[in-house]
């Protein structure tokens, strides 16, 4: 295209900035509005499947209302009629990518890596709020600013434009081998899940400088997704092993065992660098999903277990043991009977039941000599002093003779 024309009437594109199976990005000049653009061309035989270019335009649209700090913003689509290529505008990130990243560096300081990867997480958990999910996560989709070091995602929508068409074989898979989640190596359809898993093979890599699973093809991969990769913290000692159980967390081949959602990792990640991993036994377990087909099986050559343990066991603190109850002390034995001395000459011992009843009445007459001796006592307060004194004699000698009169009583009926 020659210097002063412009691409789809509006864009004058400068020079290529990225390169991928399927499309060209060019970092172009938007003369409407006067601000630097990023232009990605599809591939021209991309034109040629009818199925592609709607399903293209549908998504493009439904990334173009993705408005998120962490996500690369869609400004346009469309077809251009002089080139037949099939376009999108975005915004242009002044930076780098993290494969760009990875490449220069090899690897990150966990910091820094979980600085890159929560921005992520945010990004996606936006995504998959609004109904979008990125199905082809990888470093080269994450742009890191120069400026403020503002991490974004970007092509959303076209891997899932080209999930169905024709420009896929049966059989065949779409996105980077190495990123793909066990579900979708067996075919089945991404969903929010299956982006979490690329992004922990993305910390993976951003925190060892190599993948999970060095796999030649996809059946490799297959087989080797049976089993968890080597931890985190072994490759790379200065990882955490919090965050590296964090990792792990991700990458797991049940669905069902990863994080429930985007900002759930985000968090995860936070607490794995700050030394606090998974909070149960379930969380770092490694499971195989129960609908795994035969033919993955197949791939694989090996059957697969339901749960394989971890290579350590986490540990735990000890259970505390509970003491057994004391039971109640007996209660303590009746002291033995005394002796009942014979009775006295001229006197007959009173029946069992009698005495019962003799206690009884010794008790009520005792008890009715202390009333009478109250109100005795009661009335006299009221007299003078004189009378006070002459009636209190009076009541000690009545009351002396009914003391003497019922100790001889008990005396004859207990003897």
């Amino acid at each position: 295209m020659a210097a002063d024309e412009l691409f789809a009437d509006r864009y004058r594109l400068e020079r290529r900035i990225g390169v991928g199976g399927m499309a060209t990005v060019q970092l172009a000049f938007d003369s409407r509005l006067e601000r630097y653009v990023a232009v990605k061309l599809l591939a021209e035989h991309l034109a040629e499947d009818a199925s592609f270019v709607s399903r293209f335009r549908r998504e493009a649209l439904a990334a173009a209302r993705l408005v998120h700090p962490n996500i690369v913003q869609v400004f346009d689509f469309g077809l251009d009629e002089a080139t037949a290529r099939n376009y999108i505008v975005m915004e242009f990130v002044d930076g780098q990518s993290c494969a760009e990243i990875l490449r220069d560096r090899g690897s990150l300081a966990p910091s820094r890596a979980v600085e890159i990867l929560t921005q992520a997480c945010r990004g996606l958990d936006y995504a998959h709020r609004n109904g979008v999910v990125h199905r082809d996560v990888k470093p080269g989709n994450l742009l890191r600013g120069h400026d403020a070091g503002l991490v974004k995602l970007a092509d959303f929508g076209i891997a899932k434009a080209a999930e169905q068409s024709d420009i896929t074989k049966v059989g065949s898979v779409l996105g980077t081998a190495a990123y793909l989640s066990p579900e979708q190596a067996r075919g089945e359809p991404a969903g929010p899940s299956s982006d979490l898993y690329a992004l922990g093979v993305v910390a993976y890599q951003l925190l060892s400088g190599r993948l999970p699973y060095e796999a030649a093809s996809l059946t490799d991969l297959a087989r080797q997704q049976g089993t968890p990769p080597p931890r985190l913290d072994e490759v790379n000692p200065e990882v955490p092993r919090s965050l590296a159980s964090v990792v792990a967390k991700a990458l797991n081949a049940d669905p069902e065992r990863r994080y429930a959602d985007a900002s759930a990792m985000e968090a995860g990640l936070r607490d794995g660098l700050e030394g606090r991993g998974p909070q149960d036994d379930t969380d770092t377990t490694w499971a195989v999903p129960d609908d795994e087909t035969a033919a993955t099986q197949m791939l694989s050559g090996t059957s697969t277990t339901r749960a394989l343990p971890r290579e350590r066991e986490r540990e735990r603190p000890p259970r505390r043991r509970l003491e057994p109850i004391a039971e109640p002390a007996p209660p303590p034995s009746a002291p033995p009977a005394r002796r009942r001395e014979p009775a006295r000459r001229g006197r007959t011992a009173p029946p069992a039941g009698r005495g019962g009843s003799i206690r009884m009445w010794v008790a009520l007459l005792a008890v009715l000599a202390v009333v009478a001796a109250g109100i005795v006592l009661y009335q006299g307060m009221q007299d003078t002093g004189r009378q006070a004194v002459q009636l209190r004699e009076n009541v000690e000698g009545k009351v002396q003779d009914a003391i003497e009169e019922l100790r001889g009583l008990v005396d004859d009926n207990t003897r």
